[in-house]
């Protein structure tokens, strides 16, 4: 069993506990996330973003999710993973959210699904949790609908757009996910919208007052776009550049036949010089060929 359950992790909220989260898409750092102690991994449809070059996550598919999500939950002993419900995934019908969901699951091996909206998505939410698989919801500025705010904008700005937010996140506990992350929301609404709801929720610019905190892996590791970084971000180390010079030392020492040495190669194992002699002797390249000129 899992260290990190629905079980636990609402355990975790109910003692005041703070619910570590961040977003991962590769087993061999899912590894080291899952020996590091991180609570949950979010595979979220950022990829689209961070390891794909779009602009935005709305051209990831299930099925690039399903294969992004196996590798991570191979790699997890402990951690609870989330795989996210791609764009048009869903929204069509619950039957819809149904299928791809129980396929996500049964496909990638994870622990939950996770989908955007409030109100709108509540009966998508119900078929899914009625069907035993857990879910995960997300309001506040929900990256898939970027477009109708015109950017990725804080939402819950002023009563009309609090209470909007705040209704969103009672209507998703209402419905069956048992937590629900908070994008771009102003930090008092999110302490609040905690304060009200039974339910976990995950802070990504959403303030300290949420449960837990999710960050995107590659931004706090310093490896993300160097163009432009969300006001919420922190960067917790410059791997990037650690990277960077790596490659370029590599790319050196290749170039100067520095690498390998006899240390990286297997000298014991050498063949001697009488076989090469003899190999030498036997495959003789072949004469070229005499292209004469055509006057």
């Amino acid at each position: 069993m899992k260290q990190n359950t629905v079980a636990t992790l609402a355990a975790m909220k109910a003692r005041g506990e703070k619910i570590s989260q961040l977003t991962c898409y590769d087993y061999s750092t899912a590894r080291i996330m899952d020996e590091a102690g991180i609570n949950t991994i979010l595979v979220g449809d950022s990829l689209g973003m961070t390891m794909q070059g779009y602009p935005d996550t709305l051209p990831v598919t299930v099925d690039e999710m399903i294969i992004y999500g196996r590798s991570v939950a191979r790699a997890c002993k402990n951690t609870f993973v989330v795989l996210d419900m791609p764009f048009m995934s869903y929204q069509v019908s619950p039957e819809q959210a149904l299928t791809n969901a129980g396929r996500m699951m049964k496909e990638a091996m994870v622990d939950c699904v996770k989908l955007e909206g409030g109100k709108a998505v509540c009966p998508q939410i119900r078929a899914i949790t009625n069907a035993g698989i857990p879910v995960c919801a997300h309001v506040g500025m929900t990256p898939q609908s970027h477009h109708t705010y015109g950017g990725f904008k804080v939402q819950g700005k002023g009563e009309e757009g609090a209470r909007r937010v705040l209704e969103d996140a009672l209507a998703v506990q209402e419905a069956g996910a048992f937590a629900v992350v908070l994008e771009c929301v102003p930090p008092k609404l999110a302490a609040l919208i905690t304060k009200k709801l039974d339910i976990i929720t995950i802070g990504i610019g959403a303030g300290s007052g949420c449960d837990g905190q999710v960050l995107v892996c590659q931004d706090m590791l310093g490896i993300g776009d160097s163009g432009y970084l969300p006001k919420f971000v922190k960067t917790f180390a410059q791997v990037g550049d650690v990277m960077k010079e790596a490659f370029q030392t590599y790319d050196r020492q290749v170039k100067a036949s520095v690498f390998p040495t006899a240390r990286e190669s297997y000298v014991k194992s050498d063949c001697s010089d009488d076989i090469l002699a003899r190999l030498d002797r036997e495959y003789r390249p072949e004469e070229p060929l005499k292209i004469c000129s055509v006057l």
